[in-house]
């Protein structure tokens, strides 16, 4: 079976070479970095499965990387680890398109866990059995190529905005409940990923607001109802 592998970008030299070596033992194959000015080149000479990328960088900082990576690959995972645990740098790595934010110091089994969820998640099948393209209000939505169409206009959209977009719909005029979105979309439903939930729903409402009569409402303490 064919390793994954991991695109670590950390400058902390004995913190990148105990990870690196981590994660090797438990059969990834890794790639570090310790310059984020090196970073983009380096993820241009190979396919990676999934980015580790610290925050706090020299020359360049974690998320800038992650802007450069997101242009080249738009539904790699990525996960921050970083020592900044403030709201706006948590906010920000999950509007960047986060799949997860850990704050060190950390566990490196529960670093684990998570990767290998990420990486099962992405591989998987997807449970909801809709078609591939339906309309919502006056949009069309095309699942597999992700894309929303109004007036001619079209609009791309990101993998999980794609799955919560569908989720939604699927639910549509009654409660999708939170913790089945984020579990089925994030794999988890702790503080971050419901954060990460947050900023997708908002860039949803962006996406659908040329149809005035379309609507994604906030249940409280229960989750969201797309209606149209």
């Amino acid at each position: 079976m064919e390793k994954k592998k991991v695109f670590l970008v950390e400058d902390d030299p004995n913190f990148g070479a105990v990870l690196k070596s981590y994660l090797e033992i438990h059969d990834y194959q890794v790639s570090w970095v310790d310059d984020g000015a090196k970073a983009i080149s380096v993820f241009k000479t190979d396919t990676f499965n999934i980015c580790l990328l610290d925050v706090m960088l020299p020359n360049i900082d974690g998320f800038d990387i992650a802007r450069e990576i997101r242009t080249l690959n738009e539904s790699i995972p990525l996960i921050f680890l970083t020592a900044k645990t403030l709201k706006a740098d948590i906010l920000e790595g999950f509007k960047i398109g986060a799949d997860d934010y850990i704050t060190k110091p950390f566990d490196s089994e529960v670093l684990l866990c998570k990767i290998n969820a990420i990486l099962k998640r992405n591989g998987g099948t997807k449970t909801e059995d809709f078609p591939n393209e339906f309309e919502i209000g006056n949009y069309r939505f095309n699942y597999e190529m992700r894309t929303l169409f109004i007036n001619e206009n079209e609009q791309k959209i990101s993998p999980k905005e794609a799955e919560l977009l569908r989720m939604l719909f699927a639910h549509k005029n009654a409660v999708l409940a939170r913790d089945k979105a984020l579990n089925s979309i994030w794999g988890d439903s702790n503080y971050f990923t419901t954060r990460s939930m947050d900023v997708y729903i908002t860039k949803l409402r962006k996406y659908l607001n040329e149809d005035p009569n379309i609507e994604i409402v906030n249940v409280h303490g229960s989750g969201y109802r797309l209606t149209f």
